[in-house]
């Protein structure tokens, strides 16, 4: 019997076999969850479905999370498939390209609201939806990242769409506590997914941060998906609100020297 035997719940926000989302649905599959995955566009499902069928998803559907009307729809086949859900993993952020070089302060007010909606108020408005199909003792997993709370170079108004994301959580936190849900974010250190190529500078800002943090190494999504597992599975009964760093030690750190 697996940690999560008997559980079931959605994963939104696979794109390909290298995103965090993937890390995560291995680690859950692997202990024993039934989940459901979502798609956006046709180019996606291309790539979510023969991922989601290699994990014997109970599910596969497409959701826009800029429409509530997709998004009830969703919560809709994923009541009829599942009854109800142990767990919903929010693993989408979004900001166009060019809001991801130069200064914060070109951004634009199109591009700051877009990054807000997809990548903020989505949790939100997820969990308004799945609010009567949560199960008591269900858990909510959202990613956040250090740009959050520190200036990143060319992160930009992700950094502050993340800073929303982690306020949301400590709010949806204390809204769904009273029945037994709770919701956490995972901060993980620099990983080469689809959505961080899109970020000015990232490959060399992830070639030096293994000199930099603790450990020494940079961060894998399965580190990621097994901190993901401990949030999902009882194991983290009495935790919420929280914000958990993986990230190899990297956030303690004010300043290193050279070696």
């Amino acid at each position: 019997m697996g940690l999560m035997a008997g559980k079931q719940g959605l994963i939104l926000g696979v794109a390909n076999d290298h995103s965090i989302a993937w890390g995560i649905a291995q680690a859950l599959h692997r202990e024993g969850a039934r989940m459901g995955f979502t798609y956006v566009g046709e180019a996606l499902e291309r790539r979510v479905r023969p991922l989601a069928q290699s994990l014997d998803a109970d599910l596969i559907e497409p959701c826009d999370v800029t429409s509530d009307a997709e998004i009830a729809a969703l919560m809709e086949r994923a009541q009829a498939a599942f009854g109800q859900l142990d767990f919903l993993v929010h693993a989408i952020a979004f900001a166009n390209k060019e809001e991801l070089q130069d200064a914060y302060l070109r951004t634009s007010r199109e591009g700051f609201l877009l990054a807000m909606d997809v990548s903020v108020y989505s949790l939100t408005a997820l969990l308004k939806a799945a609010e009567p199909i949560l199960a008591p003792g269900a858990s909510v997993v959202t990613l956040s990242y250090i740009g959050a709370q520190q200036v990143i170079p060319n992160y930009n108004a992700m950094g502050v769409a993340k800073a929303a994301l982690e306020a949301s959580v400590r709010y949806l936190a204390a809204d769904l506590g009273p029945r037994n849900i709770r919701v956490n974010a995972i901060s993980a250190g620099p990983i080469r997914t689809l959505a961080a190529s899109g970020i000015s500078g990232f490959r060399a800002m992830h070639r030096g941060f293994a000199d930099h943090a603790p450990l020494r190494r940079n961060v894998t999504s399965a580190d990621v998906g097994n901190t993901a597992l401990w949030l999902c599975s009882d194991l983290s009964s009495a935790v919420t609100g929280e914000i958990i760093y993986v990230d190899a030690g990297f956030n303690i750190m004010g300043m290193s020297l050279p070696e």
